[in-house]
């Protein structure tokens, strides 16, 4: 159910839930942010479930995006929740910490069984509307629906003492209008800079938002032909019966922070709990985290590109179609690919509309029977996520003990399917961190037996100016704009998962049904997201990041980025074991260190050795995967040789830490490493008892002393926060 209707009104739904409810089905309601301040909220009228977009708080529209969505449901049903939840837990000390948590449901363990294909969302626009919440207050918030309501009654009672027909009886912040010539308004409207909504030949829709002024109603009136003159009796729009009367936003942080002075010490204090890449590098393997440079950012802060509505005549976005298309068509030359398409917000969601466009290939030529996807063992989870979701059966591929993929196993598995074989997902170089040397004969194994080649691009990075794809037999690639090509990550999106994809596929690539005259494939497989061209307002960074290097400068970068992995596995393979090279003995852009025989000798787990590297001021790299009980490490072509080093002084000295525990001096238990990380507090206790000393703890190389990053939280109990999800609000006499 929609509330308010996309024509504005406001309908009492608790009827239709009512009925619903009675016959066993669920009910989940679409709704506006900024209006559910106002109007009864849809979960006091029986939703099971609450949709909407946050966009509306702070966040400019940009052409689309982007823009974080929410979903908010029952606590029965918490556990069925797509995504990622923030929940609260304990640390090691008994203080309040917050974790990631039911992670057990999502695709690294479930894969073709869980709940969703989410992998990168919109983490920094989600903050960034919480923020706003934060800085207004329930008091700010009302009162700026309320304004925004007022002009819509204005509005609404002006044109009608003008004798046009309001077709809808209540509103938040909507109109719809019936009028003689529609065409004729919107020409009028246009004349005037504004831009009003075509529902029929007879029928416009106006929206007003707190930037709306009176003047702006002034000319909105005259464009319908009304007079200007106010009206002394303007009704609200919203029904009295729906109207709200319960409390929100009740957390005494929505409560502090009136102030800009104290915002911006707020924000800092969250800054400051961050280690974030501007204070060191950010090891994560298969993520990328290179340098997002200033040069690149600036763009998208101007307003030129950051108030487009996504949904403006096209031929009022010519800027912004001119970046679009240079930079599909930059993507194309640099995959080997013939056509791309920018409307994924993420990789996983770039892999479910590849999955669409082999469908849509299949489909169209008779072949709408074929099922059947390929994945290998070793695929990141949201490969088979993503394969159902498209209609697909996932049949699995084994993997050699190098990682790479068991290319009899393959045979054997395409020639059995045959009659059904839809596609293969692949990773390249592998998930395991390798080039594989069978690429080429993988995708002609396919291809022999009616499949298509799907070529996840999460590790472009290691092939930029130097391989493409789409020549040596894939059909169809995502790419991660967020990884390879320097959209910042934002704690988990935005993200940015653009597909490429061979001739014969480009007819099927994404379309939208409310942008006719798009260009490029009009029928396509239609939408995967709900804006044109997704999340156009970051855009600009992935096109200044590819016009200032240019193809010697991306070639260059793809080397350092391969060079600086290979110098880290060279430095501490006499100290940790690399599990994965080459025939050569090489890497590609990242490594991954094995643990397990350490866990086995010592004790001492990967999530020992990931927490320590916290006291030394680096962020963990990536755990367990894709093999349980390593570390992945990615330095991207954006480190110097000094952090590079720094991070490996820092793992060497960790291995001494470990060496102290195999020979005896120290127990696992109790070592510094089953300890960390150590927050300033646990250091100002006054009976130590532990076997290595306060300054052990804090400062293992002299450099901390100068710099040093002071972690908030000891280690999260993780089995407290799965049974404890979500945080609770404190009572109000905390308000006090």
């Amino acid at each position: 159910l929609q509330y308010p209707g996309s024509s504005g009104r406001i309908r009492d739904i608790a009827p239709i839930i009512d009925t619903a409810h009675a016959a066993g089905v669920l009910v989940a309601v679409a709704t506006d942010l900024l209006a559910s301040t106002l109007l009864t909220p849809a979960g006091e009228l029986g939703a099971d479930v609450a949709i909407g977009s946050s966009q509306r708080f702070g966040v400019p529209m940009m052409f689309g995006g982007p823009h974080a969505a929410f979903m908010a449901t029952r606590d029965a049903y918490k556990r069925s929740m797509p995504g990622r939840l923030v929940g609260v837990s304990v640390d090691s000390a008994g203080r309040t910490g917050l974790r990631l948590t039911l992670q057990t449901r999502e695709q690294h363990i479930r894969r073709d069984k869980a709940t969703s294909n989410i992998c990168t969302a919109q983490v920094l626009l989600a903050v960034l509307a919480g923020l706003y919440a934060t800085y207004h207050g329930p008091e700010g918030v009302t009162a700026i629906a309320e304004q925004v309501n007022r002009h819509a009654n204005e509005l609404a009672a002006r044109l009608r003492a003008g004798g046009l027909t309001i077709e809808n009886d209540s509103w938040f912040d909507t109109i719809t209008i019936h009028v003689d010539e529609a065409d004729e308004v919107l020409a009028a409207a246009r004349q005037r800079k504004a831009n009003l909504r075509p529902i029929d030949a007879t029928t416009v829709g106006v929206s007003v938002d707190e930037t709306t002024t009176y003047a702006d109603i002034d000319a909105l009136c005259e464009i319908f032909g009304v007079d200007d003159t106010p009206v002394d009796n303007v009704p609200s729009g919203i029904p009295t019966a729906l109207e709200r009367t319960s409390t929100f936003l009740e957390h005494p942080t929505f409560h502090r922070y009136r102030s800009e002075t104290e915002m911006l010490r707020y924000l800092r204090r969250l800054q400051d709990k961050d280690i974030a890449l501007d204070r060191s590098m950010i090891p994560l393997g298969s993520c990328t985290m290179k340098l997002n440079a200033s040069a690149e950012m600036a763009p998208i802060t101007w307003p030129e590109f950051t108030d487009l509505h996504p949904f403006i005549p096209i031929d009022q976005a010519a800027g912004y179609l001119e970046i679009i298309t240079e930079l599909e068509d930059w993507l194309a030359s640099i995959t080997g690919y013939d056509a791309v398409s920018v409307q994924p917000n993420s990789g996983a969601q770039g892999e479910f509309a590849g999955l669409l466009t082999i469908r849509g290939y299949h489909e169209s030529n008779g072949e709408g029977h074929r099922n059947i996807c390929l994945i290998p063992s070793s695929a990141h989870g949201t490969n088979p996520a993503s394969a159902v979701m498209a209609g697909m059966k996932v049949v699995v591929v084994k993997s050699d003990d190098d990682g790479s993929i068991d290319v009899t196993d393959l045979e054997e598995k395409a020639a059995a399917n045959t009659e059904n074989l839809a596609a293969i997902m692949v990773t390249y170089p592998s998930t395991h961190g390798v080039f594989e040397e069978t690429i080429v004969e993988i995708c002609d194994i396919v291809h022999k037996y009616g499949g298509q080649v799907y070529l996840d691009g999460a590790n472009m990075n290691a092939m930029v100016g130097i391989a493409e794809p789409g020549s040596f037999g894939s059909d169809v690639s995502h790419l991660n704009l967020h990884k390879t090509f320097a959209i910042p990550h934002g704690g988990g999106g935005p993200g940015v998962g653009p597909i490429g994809v061979k001739a014969h596929l480009a007819p099927y690539l994404p379309g939208h049904g409310l942008v006719p005259d798009m260009p490029g494939p009009q029928d396509g497989s239609g939408a995967v997201s709900s804006a044109p061209w997704g999340s156009a307002g970051v855009l600009a960074i992935s096109w200044m990041y590819i016009a200032m290097l240019g193809p010697l400068g991306l070639r260059r970068s793809t080397e350092v980025a391969i060079l600086n992995a290979n110098y880290i596995a060279k430095r501490l393979s006499p100290h940790y074991p690399v599990l994965y090279t080459g025939p050569h003995g090489l890497v590609a852009h990242e490594c991954i260190l094995d643990i397990r025989g350490i866990d086995h000798d010592t004790g001492i787990t990967n999530e020992d050795v990931a927490k320590r590297l916290i006291d030394y001021g680096f962020h963990a790299p990536t755990m367990s995967f894709p093999v349980a009980g390593t570390l992945m490490v990615e330095p991207t072509e954006s480190e110097s040789l000094y952090e590079l080093d720094r991070f490996i002084d820092a793992m060497i000295a960790i291995k001494g830490e470990i060496d102290a525990v195999a020979a005896g001096k120290v127990t696992a238990e109790d070592s510094v490493l089953h300890n960390s990380p150590h927050t300033a507090e646990d250091l100002m206790v006054t009976d130590w008892s532990h076997p290595y000393t306060r300054e052990d703890a804090a400062y293992p190389v002299p450099g901390l002393r100068e710099w040093k990053y002071w972690v908030p939280v000891g280690r999260i109990d993780n089995a407290y926060g799965d049974r404890h999800v979500m945080c609770a609000c404190p009572p109000i006499e905390d308000y006090a």
